[in-house]
This record gives C-alpha cells, sequence and structure tokens, in this order.
C-alpha cells in the first residue's frame, strides 16, 4: 500500500509551513498600492468581483453544478443506450483517485501544495523576474488553487491585473475549502482535450476503463494532457504525449515514489487507445423519453399546475421559460433516466416496420404498451429516424378516424345511459345543422344493433349516439387523458367520426385505449425514475391507477373491439393472445389511416400516411397499418 500523500512530499519541511503564510499576508498587503499603480482595469476587475461576491462563493461551493454533466439512459435490464452530453464528465470523489494520480500533479504542478495559503511567494517572485527579463507575461507561477480558479472564474488572459485578482481569490478559495477538497475539484475540473474534463472521465473516454483499472504507465499518460491539451492530444500528437508521460514517470522515481527500474518498465509498456463512442441506441426512444422528462419535471415541480391556473399569455410564456431553464439545469447536472425501453422488442419492431414501409416517402408511428404497468416497451417514430427528428408518435397530430369512437363516443354512452351492445340504433341518413355525415361507400342502413354499427364503423349511428350522450359530457370524459392539441372548436358532432381541427397523436391514442385494459387509468411512461449523480431519487411517476370506466363498460367496449376483429372492418388482425380487439380509423380522402387495440399484454395504436398529407386510396387494399399492427402486438 503506497504511504500517505502528505507524507511522502513533506517530510521535513514543517519549518516552511509557518514562515510561507505570514509571508502570503505580507504579499497581500504589499499589493494594495498596485491597485492605484495599475489604474482603472483592475479597480474594474475588483468592483465586478464585489459585484459577483455571493455567485462566486455558491460557484466555488457547488462547481459540478455550473458543468453539464451527461445524461444516461437505461433500459428495463439497466443495460446503459443512450449518452447525451456536450462535455464529457465524470466526477471522481478524492478517496476512489489513486494515490499515484495525486503525486504526479503535485509533483509536476505544485509541490508546496499542502503549504501555502493559495499562492506560492517564491513561485510568483521567480516568475515576476523571468517576465521582467522577457518584457511580457510568459510564466505564471501558479499553483494548483490559482490554476483551479482560473479554470472556474477568470479567463486565460495573460495580464498583471487577472493574476492579480486569481490570488486573492485562491486565497479566498482555501479559506473555504481543505487542500483535499481543492485538490479533488482540481482534478475533476482539469481540461483532457476532446471535449474531455476531469481525470475519471479521462480514464473512460481514451481507455474505456474506470481510474482503479488503470496501469500506472496508462495512469501517467492520460495525466500527460492537461499541461497543454493541444500539445499533448493524444489522438493527434501521440509522441508528445508519451514523451511527457516519460518525463513524469522519471519525476516520480526522482522524488522515490517508483523506482527507476519500475519507471523503465512502465515507459516500455504500450499504450492502447480504446476511445469512448457515445451510445446512441434506439433513437426513436431515447428522444421521446427527454421529451417526457420536461413533461414529468413540469408535473412534479408545480409548472402544470401555475399553467392551468393561469389565463394570461405574459404569465404562461414566463412560466414556460422557467420550465425550459429547469428541464436544462437537470439535463446538465448528471442525472441517470431508468426506463422501461424493451431493446429486443425496439429493435425487432423497428426492423418490421420499416420493412413494410417500402412505399416512396410513406411513413408511420406506432406506440407499445405493457398492460400491467402501463410502461412504453417500443416506439416508432418514423422510418430512417434519427436523433431528435421530427418525432411522429407524439409530435404529428392527425385525424383519427373511426379510430376515436370508442373513446369520444361508446364509451360514455355506456357510462351514462342504459344501451348495451345488443340495442337498437339507426343507421339511416342524419343531418344535424348543416353537418350531415355519411357512411363509408354512401351506404344506407336501417336500424342495427349498437354492435353491428360498431363493427361495421357506421357514421349515421355513431352521431346519433353523440347526441344522446351530448359533446360536453362526451368531451368532459377526455380530460381525463394526455390529449393536447383539443380546441373549443372540436366540440360538434364531426368529433364523433374523429373529425378534429388539429388531431391527435399514436402516443395519446395508446395513452387512452389504456383505459380499456381494466376501467383504470395511469398516464403510459417510458420512464420509471430518475436519479442524480448521487443515486437519489429526484423524479418518478405516481403508481396510483384513476377509475374511468365501470366494469360494465370495459366489458362492452372489449367485446365491442373483439368484434371488429373477428367479423367487422378489423378482419385480418391477429395475435397470439386469447383476446384481441382493435378499432380501425380511416380519415377524409384517406390521408390517414389508424389502427387502435389491445391483447393480453400489449396495447398498441398505429398510424401510417405521408408527413405532406395526401389519399392514401389506393393503398386501402395493402392493409399496411394492419401488417404493422399484427407484427408489434405480439
Amino acid at each position: 500500500m503506497s504511504q500517505p500523500l502528505y507524507g511522502i512530499l513533506h517530510v521535513g519541511s514543517l519549518g516552511g509551513i509557518r514562515v510561507k503564510p505570514i509571508a502570503g499576508y505580507l504579499l497581500i498587503i504589499c499589493c494594495f498600492p498596485l491597485l492605484y499603480f495599475f489604474g482603472d482595469k483592475i479597480w474594474e476587475e475588483v468592483s465586478v468581483a464585489q459585484a459577483y461576491q455571493q455567485h462566486i462563493q455558491e460557484k466555488i461551493e457547488l462547481p459540478e453544478v455550473t458543468r453539464q454533466l451527461p445524461v444516461k439512459m437505461v433500459d428495463q435490464d439497466m443495460n446503459l443506450f443512450s449518452e447525451e452530453y456536450v462535455e464529457w464528465r465524470q466526477p471522481v470523489p478524492i478517496e476512489d483517485i489513486p494515490d499515484i494520480v495525486k503525486q504526479i500533479f503535485i509533483l509536476s504542478e505544485d509541490q508546496d501544495f499542502y503549504q501555502h495559503i493559495g499562492f506560492d511567494v517564491s513561485a510568483i517572485m521567480r516568475a515576476v523576474v523571468v517576465n521582467a527579463e522577457e518584457n511580457s507575461i510568459q510564466q505564471g507561477g501558479s499553483t494548483i488553487s490559482q490554476q483551479l480558479v482560473r479554470m472556474l472564474y477568470l479567463s486565460e488572459e495573460k495580464t498583471y491585473e487577472r493574476k492579480l485578482m486569481e490570488v486573492f481569490y485562491s486565497y479566498k478559495l482555501e479559506q473555504l475549502y481543505d487542500k483535499d477538497t481543492i485538490l479533488e475539484m482540481y482534478l475533476n475540473e482539469m481540461y483532457f482535450g476532446n471535449q474531455v474534463y476531469g481525470i475519471g472521465s479521462a480514464a473512460t473516454y481514451y481507455f474505456q476503463k474506470s481510474l482503479n483499472e488503470l496501469s500506472v504507465a496508462e495512469l501517467a499518460f492520460i495525466a500527460a494532457i492537461p499541461n497543454n491539451p493541444s500539445l499533448y492530444d493524444p489522438l493527434d500528437h501521440f509522441d508528445n504525449t508519451k514523451a511527457r508521460q516519460e518525463r513524469l514517470l522519471d519525476i516520480l522515481a526522482q522524488e522515490n515514489i517508483i523506482t527507476e527500474e519500475q519507471a523503465n518498465t512502465y515507459k516500455q509498456q504500450p499504450i492502447l487507445l480504446n476511445l469512448k463512442q457515445k451510445s446512441q441506441k434506439y433513437p426513436a426512444y431515447s428522444t421521446f423519453v427527454l421529451h417526457e422528462l420536461k413533461q414529468l419535471i413540469a408535473e412534479k415541480e408545480g409548472f402544470n399546475e401555475a399553467l392551468r391556473n393561469t389565463h394570461s399569455k405574459i404569465e404562461k410564456e414566463l412560466i414556460e421559460k422557467e420550465l425550459e431553464e429547469r428541464y436544462k439545469e437537470i439535463l446538465h447536472s448528471g442525472i441517470v433516466i431508468h426506463t422501461a425501453l424493451q431493446p429486443e422488442k425496439q429493435k425487432e419492431h423497428e426492423n418490421a416496420i420499416n420493412s413494410l414501409l417500402t412505399v416512396k416517402d410513406l411513413q408511420a408511428s406506432a406506440v407499445v404498451v405493457d398492460n400491467e404497468t402501463r410502461e412504453i416497451v417500443s416506439i416508432y417514430a418514423g422510418k430512417d429516424y434519427k436523433k431528435f427528428d421530427f418525432h411522429r408518435a407524439y409530435q404529428a397530430p392527425r385525424q383519427p378516424g373511426s379510430s376515436f369512437k370508442p373513446l369520444i363516443v361508446y364509451a360514455p354512452l355506456f357510462e351514462t345511459t342504459n344501451y348495451t351492445p345488443s340495442s337498437i340504433v339507426s343507421g339511416g341518413k342524419v343531418c344535424i345543422g348543416n353537418f350531415c355525415p355519411q357512411n363509408y361507400g354512401g351506404a344506407v342502413y336501417g336500424n342495427v344493433t349498437i354492435s353491428t354499427a360498431f363493427k361495421h364503423s357506421l357514421n349515421t349511428s355513431a352521431v346519433r349516439l353523440l347526441s344522446e350522450v351530448g359533446i360536453e359530457t362526451a368531451f368532459h370524459y377526455l380530460e381525463e387523458y394526455s390529449f393536447h392539441s383539443f380546441v373549443e372548436e372540436d366540440k360538434n358532432y364531426a368529433a364523433a367520426l374523429g373529425g378534429l381541427t388539429y388531431g391527435v397523436t399514436t402516443f395519446e391514442m395508446a395513452d387512452a385505449y389504456s383505459s380499456f385494459i381494466d376501467g383504470t387509468y395511469e398516464r403510459i411512461h417510458s420512464i420509471r425514475k430518475v436519479i442524480d449523480q448521487y443515486g437519489n431519487v429526484l423524479y418518478e411517476w405516481p403508481e396510483e391507477r384513476k377509475g374511468v370506466w365501470s366494469s360494465h363498460t370495459v366489458e362492452y367496449i372489449r367485446s365491442l373491439l373483439n368484434d371488429v376483429v373477428t367479423s367487422g372492418t378489423g378482419r385480418g388482425i391477429y395475435a397470439n393472445s386469447s383476446y384481441i380487439g382493435a378499432k380501425t380509423g380511416t380519415s377524409n380522402d384517406y390521408r390517414d389511416f389508424w389502427l387502435a387495440g389491445l391483447s393480453d399484454e400489449y396495447t398498441v395504436s398505429v398510424w401510417i400516411g405521408y408527413d405532406q398529407p395526401k389519399s392514401m386510396q389506393r393503398l386501402e387494399s395493402s392493409q399496411i397499418h394492419f401488417k404493422i399492427f399484427n407484427r408489434i402486438i405480439d
């Protein structure tokens, strides 16, 4: 086991510890006249420092919060499948950083680290002499504390004014924190090139190992980079990095941290880089997760309630802006999002749907929900979908056609009247005001059972039944769900046929249809929980379910959905399940084809169409949406 770091570096130097702080205080006192000498610029920096004193102190206390830590997503088996980051950061506590790493940096950067008060008087004086000879600032005499202050708060500009502020800030830093805390912050803040910050991040980026898995040779190699990240970038200047690694090993040998023989052995060991690539699997799912995260934050932190309680456009904009800032803050804080993704299904469903979309420019979206957990196990956003593209599963509201009828007409009907599937309704012509809907193909029916009207999707019957329920009552039931595109103008009889101003998304349809599992409703979701970098749970959806439909309504609806599959417009739909039920939907001019339904295990919603809507009448007989539904319902 290696010796304690302090003992190795500072045996016999206790006398210097008593002298240097005194000299430091004298230097600070002597520096005040220099403020006047340097003129307006330094006074300007001092005033800025005073104005931001509280801000600076907060940043020192929590430096990691100010940086963009990665967002990681894991599937239901805890396997990483997606990472989001601009800067790769992986903070490591001081106790998990190998002693030899600390020794390398202290010996090469600041041998008196454990003695000085934030700055080293002798080093500064040496720098002053050299810089005076050079007639410019070439040497900085910077301690580790000064370097940390420069990373966090000051520019890299080489001026005497900035250098003096660096001294003051470093002294303040050492008053606030002990040496080990400062060293930990320093080792986690250093830049290792290629947008990598911190020694732990460098280990995972360049070798895909943790710090404790690296050899001494590998540790010395990555420790060589921060001195000059451009010159010692191992991707562009490997030989430079290797040469500096060998110099660092020589320093360790000179200080008896390792033997010369060990140093030579480490120099001979090959360095094999194994660069980390971002995990970016299943972009359709991970993009949706980030969308859902924002909604989860809004719900848990009161933003949604605030939006519901205001009618002021200005106030809404301010709330939404505040939500966006909070969302970004959480994204950059180093969270891990635990999801319900089933990678095998996601991959299988993507491949299956892609293979079925052979018609040029034809697109699709689909959502698959686990009936027991109400979790989204797979999601399809469109053919050839790439990260942050237009996500058709939640960003593309379209007219749902008759697939909307169970939600707006039939379930509210059974809930508020004595009608049953065997009750009689007219399928003949009907006009309400100027609204005169027609059945498919212009067919006219006499009196039929509700079961017949449902499975053959009779429009005239649906409008008559909606008038029995009442438009306000019908829409009231839909308030339980996650529909976001409804407007007041939708409250008319065309809604009975899925005629809406903007429409609905496949996510919203799967969400609403999930209430037909057992009559209860819990928002479908992809996120199980969100934890911070320390393992604390930040957010998770409540596991409570509301009763939406009575048992007899659920029984009737499930029976009607099954009739559609066995003898109605959904013939050709099947599943390896004791139960299967679904409802088809076609919007005006064949611009949208829908299928929404459920089996014993899953609830599924499918849409196909063109991004720029146009008729798909020639594709009707191909039943592409049926084939998609069949492939993903199992």
